[in-house]
């Protein structure tokens, strides 16, 4: 008999064991959900976005080298795969010379110690003898390291003028 009251209770509580799995299963997205608490990880993301583009008008190699992780990876408007030691030679050689970067619909989201910038770069510059002036819209990818935030990786697509596309002048 009263193994039976003990088969009983685990009956009863078979759904109310699901209640509480669902819970847990429905919490984990919401963990997943950027944090606009954060405020402090925001702030320090908004300014290092800053120091970034200050670097990169100025050819500041060195506070390049210090915001970029040693395990980098950048993709180029045109598709270029590059890594921490490419990227620093180009800007220690002059191949890419960025003169104006104004940043624009600039949005941080910050996941823990991982944070993501996307925003609207308009940019006058060349590479090489190439004109690379116009208008990005790009992904940085920030990670905090041993306290530090660290960019671990970018994206950057051109915009291309929509009256262009279409051959309206």
């Amino acid at each position: 008999m009263r193994r039976r009251s003990v088969f009983v209770f685990r009956l009863r509580s078979v759904p109310q064991f699901l209640a509480a799995l669902m819970l847990v299963a429905a919490w984990q997205p919401l963990q997943a959900l950027p944090r606009h608490e954060n405020k402090i990880a925001h702030r320090e993301i908004e300014e290092l976005e800053q120091e970034w583009r200050q670097a990169i008008v100025t050819n500041n190699v060195s506070e390049m080298d210090h915001l970029l992780a040693d395990d980098y990876i950048g993709i180029t408007s045109n598709g270029t795969i590059e890594n921490k030691a490419q990227a620093l030679a180009q800007r220690r050689a002059g191949t890419v010379q960025i003169t104006q970067l104004d940043l624009s619909d600039v949005h941080v989201r910050v996941y823990g110690n991982t944070a993501v910038v996307t925003s609207v770069a308009n940019l006058v510059g060349t590479n090489g003898a190439s004109d690379i002036s116009g208008k990005y819209r790009y992904t940085r990818v920030y990670n905090r390291r041993l306290g530090q935030w660290k960019i671990v990786s970018f994206e950057a697509s051109r915009i291309h003028d929509a009256d262009a596309r279409s051959g309206k002048s």
